[in-house]
């Protein structure tokens, strides 16, 4: 079993819901980190997961949560499955990413942590906040089928009378 397969096996019920004791611990061990990479500036590290775990007092399934926390803003994103704890990973933090990212899982905890004033001013911090918000995705549907148009489906009749029937 990965570690990955380890932590959301300890992190998650077999119904997908959280196991509050596994967040309540790790939660502040990964606001530390994220303290530690914004008071510091820090824009890449390079280091193995154990050295993660080990720096931040958490164990390696925890470190391995961490990366696939701040996966999807990395430009080369990792597969959480393939971790162990002598992977090296690189990781490559553009603040700008990570501040939307924190605003969009809603971690409140992490998008207002005083650090952020030394990289954002508290308008840039604002300016970002509201881009994330206001950020929609827009789904193309394709041309709208008209009632009396041929279905689609290929059958030869109107829309109304065959596909459209039901709806």
């Amino acid at each position: 079993m990965s570690l990955y397969e380890s932590w959301m096996k300890k992190a998650f019920t077999q119904k997908g819901q959280s196991v509050d004791a596994v967040w309540d611990e790790y939660l502040p061990l990964e606001q530390k980190i994220y303290e530690y990479i914004l008071s510091e500036k820090i824009q890449d590290m390079d280091c193995k997961i154990s050295d993660i775990a080990k720096k931040f007092n958490m164990s390696d399934e925890q470190a391995v949560a961490f990366v696939d926390g701040i996966n999807d803003i990395l430009p080369e994103p990792y597969d959480v499955n393939t971790l162990e704890a002598d992977t090296e990973v690189k990781l490559h933090i553009e603040f700008d990413k990570l501040y939307k990212k924190m605003v969009e899982y809603r971690a409140e905890h992490l998008y207002s942590l005083p650090q952020w004033n030394g990289i954002f001013t508290p308008d840039e911090q604002k300016i970002l906040f509201k881009e994330q918000k206001n950020a929609k995705t827009v789904i193309n549907k394709g041309p709208k089928i008209g009632r009396n148009d041929p279905c689609p489906c290929g059958s030869g009749k109107k829309y109304k009378k065959c596909c459209g029937a039901n709806l």
